[in-house]
């Protein structure tokens, strides 16, 4: 794929905390370096970007992941793109389970570290996502509260799935630190998902306690953005800092694309 880009472009937030809008990058051609490093600082800023009208070719939505990232090739996922295996193909009448509070691939460790969708056919009404801004959440407890979650760790099932759909029952189970530390940028932020089946760490009556109001905390709207679709519109959201949400509030066809990486 060749490398062009020019022109600088516009980063314009969608909210204080997280999520922004690029505009002036053409991502079906590719981009040179220096854009790159651009992006992906604006990306460990924002956490969640937004590029509108880019209509990518499965492959072009491949090279636009690695920018940020490597494409993971999930052992399960089906159906595949037919020509690019990194590629895989949704096609909903509603956002199913999708529509909790969810971080991608936690039945792994790691988890991915990104993904990203490209859309093609949307609703006319409806059908927003929503990111919350797992950083700030953990910025907005208490300094002893933070101190005890140091040694907590969350339980999830260990089955290759998005932990959104219809699962086996678990056999198997995999731990993640409820306090993650940003590969990147060596900022805290708190590291669950709605699939969590305890805690550990803590007592049994205590995690029981604990696990709900650190699920609605992390909801909060304080923390959290949404963004409407139209044809055309790719999103890259990291994985590691945010968690999101799909609002099932739409009535017909919703198709997109999904790369991971990490």
């Amino acid at each position: 794929m060749t490398s062009t880009q020019t022109t600088p472009y516009v980063v314009t937030p969608a909210s204080p905390v997280l999520g922004a809008e690029i505009v002036g990058v053409d991502l079906s051609n590719g981009v040179d370096e220096a854009t790159a490093q651009a992006l992906r600082a604006d990306f460990d800023k924002h956490k969640v970007l937004v590029f509108r009208n880019q209509h990518l070719t499965p492959d072009a939505h491949v090279e636009a992941v690695r920018i940020f990232d490597e494409p993971f090739d999930h052992p399960l996922w089906v159906p595949r793109d037919e020509h690019n295996r990194l590629v895989y193909v949704f096609d909903l009448e509603k956002a199913g389970g999708a529509s909790t509070w969810h971080v991608g691939g936690t039945w792994r460790n790691p988890p991915f570290n990104i993904e990203s969708l490209t859309y093609q056919v949307v609703p006319a009404i409806g059908g927003h996502t929503l990111w919350a801004d797992l950083q700030a959440a953990y910025d907005g407890l208490s300094e002893p509260f933070k101190e005890l979650l140091e040694s907590v760790s969350a339980v999830y099932g260990a089955y290759p799935g998005d932990g959104t759909g219809d699962r086996p029952p678990v056999t198997e189970t995999v731990e993640h630190p409820v306090v993650r530390t940003h590969r990147h940028t060596g900022r805290k932020g708190l590291f669950l998902s709605s699939s969590a089946l305890r805690l550990t760490g803590i007592g049994a009556a205590e995690g029981q306690a604990l696990l709900p109001f650190l699920l609605a905390h992390a909801s909060s709207p304080n923390y959290s953005v949404a963004f409407g679709w139209k044809p055309g519109d790719f999103v890259i959201w990291d994985n590691l800092a945010t968690w999101h949400f799909a609002v099932n509030d739409y009535d017909g066809p919703r198709a997109y694309r999904k790369v991971i990486a990490g």
